[in-house]
């Protein structure tokens, strides 16, 4: 049975509650920045020394005041993010990439994830950063919609090629970088993703750049113009959505954060407040800002903690939809030519982001809740193979995708679908979802993770390299160079 048959990987993590005085200020930074005239009086006033405190904290932090239960994600974020990064590898997206900058990459200092060219540290994170996003089918921040790992591990593994990183050291920066990437998208979202910034480059080049700087062992003033640099390179617009540029900005995100950090390192300087500051990265890219979700309980509340892993190769919105598709069609063994049309109710975003009616081409297809509907009631999977060209191209389901209705519903929650099949015997089928496949309600196993990892992994790596690496990353805080895992990924 495929994994994407199976009931369990995380999705929806329950926004943690903020407290009443921060609740107020959200709230209140909101409602002036819909109704207030654009003098700078009327902006909020900044916290003060946020990127400080932020710099102090990463340079401070260790291995060992890591609770269990994050350093396990952490672990099953690695694993994940690996399988993608080899599941990608071959993509079209990616063998462009290389052929256009194989003629200017420095020495051959880091592995490409399943294949068999070597480029410098910039762009072999790059590489891997396009390759870990290209399927979507990546790990996910559902607070943000941050895909937390393509920035950070792609930065984090390339450096630990150039210089020896312990497992435990790579771990704590690969916790940290995600930690530092999903706060500061927390401090701006929904608002910076609303008018078109796509978060996990804008938010993640600070995940890279403190990850890295962590390895590096950045004093705290070097991180901080390290975050001041990540914050002069947001990257990544919504738009891109559908193309192979949309993978372009985890990866790009990779490479300049390990570009801000190693300026750093030489002590090139940058504003001490980059992030907060009045013409700074949060009040010049967004209406919201809450430095509360920055540095509130920072060591104690876990972003990384959150992370979610998806069964389906999609955009995350899709899955509610996909998941009431494929349970619909195995309880009924349902086929195509028996369905009179498909309704579904709907939260916006899902219309929004997941609006394309005709996708002509399967990484368009990641973003048509009409394919993936369609797609999950024929095949009964939402894999890698079920948003390729073949796939969207498929007769019987452009067909079948003009029977599916979604409709904006007042109630329905992002994370909720709400289905009703109707079929030509008059009959009709119901499925609410609440939680769907992937989320923290119903957690993801190691096993059905292991799972992901060889379906993707096959045909691109030798067999019996699939296990070794899957063991390999489920013991990382054991190995004395973490490198190891980037060298035993490449292709035969």
């Amino acid at each position: 049975m495929p994994i994407t048959d199976r009931r369990t990987l995380l999705q929806a993590a329950a926004a943690l509650p903020l407290t009443a005085a921060a609740s107020k200020t959200a709230f209140a930074q909101s409602k002036d920045a819909a109704t207030a005239a654009p003098a700078a009086s009327a902006q909020p006033a900044p916290a003060k020394d946020v990127t400080r405190k932020l710099a102090h904290y990463i340079v401070t932090a260790t291995y060992d005041d890591l609770p269990a239960n994050v350093r396990k994600e952490g672990v099953r974020t690695l694993l994940n993010w690996v399988g993608v990064a080899i599941g990608g590898s071959h993509h079209q997206t990616v063998d462009i990439a290389v052929s256009a900058l194989a003629p200017f990459s420095g020495p051959a200092q880091a592995s490409l994830f399943g294949r068999r060219e070597r480029f410098d540290i910039m762009n072999a994170a790059f590489l891997n950063g396009v390759s870990s996003h290209i399927f979507d089918y990546d790990d996910t921040h559902l607070k943000t919609i941050i895909h937390p790992a393509g920035p950070v591990a792609s930065a984090i593994l390339a450096l630990s090629e150039m210089q020896p990183v312990s497992g435990k050291d790579f771990l704590n920066a690969l916790v940290l970088g995600v930690e530092t990437e999903c706060r500061i998208g927390n401090s701006v979202y929904p608002n910076h993703y609303d008018v078109g910034w796509h978060i996990t480059g804008t938010a993640g080049v600070f995940g890279s750049a403190a990850a890295v700087g962590k390895l590096l062992k950045l004093n705290e003033q070097q991180m901080v113009w390290a975050l001041g640099l990540a914050a002069s390179q947001p990257v990544g617009l919504r738009e891109s959505f559908g193309s192979m540029n949309k993978s372009f900005n985890p990866g790009r995100a990779a490479s300049n954060g390990i570009f801000a950090a190693q300026l750093a390192s030489k002590n090139f300087t940058s504003s001490d407040s980059m992030i907060e500051a009045k013409r700074g990265w949060a009040n010049t890219i967004s209406t919201k800002q809450d430095y509360n979700e920055i540095l509130g309980d920072l060591g104690t509340r876990y972003e990384a903690a959150l992370n979610t892993y998806k069964p389906f190769a999609c955009g995350i919105v899709m899955h509610p939809a996909i998941d009431a598709a494929i349970q619909l069609r195995n309880e009924n063994k349902l086929s195509a030519d028996q369905l009179e049309r498909v309704d579904l109710k709907v939260h916006p975003l899902v219309l929004e982001l997941t609006g394309k009616k005709t996708p002509r081409e399967g990484l368009e297809g990641k973003f048509s809740i009409y394919h993936a509907v369609a797609i999950a009631l024929v095949e009964g999977a939402g894999g890698e193979k079920q948003f390729s060209d073949r796939a969207v191209n498929d007769p019987i389901v452009v067909a079948l995708r003009s029977k599916v209705i979604p409709v904006i519903t007042p109630g329905i929650e992002p994370a909720q679908v709400d289905m009703t099949i109707v079929l030509k015997d008059g009959r009709q089928l119901h499925r609410a979802i609440e939680h769907a496949i992937g989320s923290v309600e119903m957690p993801m196993t190691d096993q059905q993770l292991e799972t992901k990892f060889s379906d993707l992994a096959e045909g691109i790596i030798p067999a019996p390299m699939i296990r070794r690496v899957m063991d390999a990353c489920w013991n990382v805080e054991s190995l004395p160079n973490a490198a190891e895992i980037a060298k035993m990924s490449v292709s035969a």
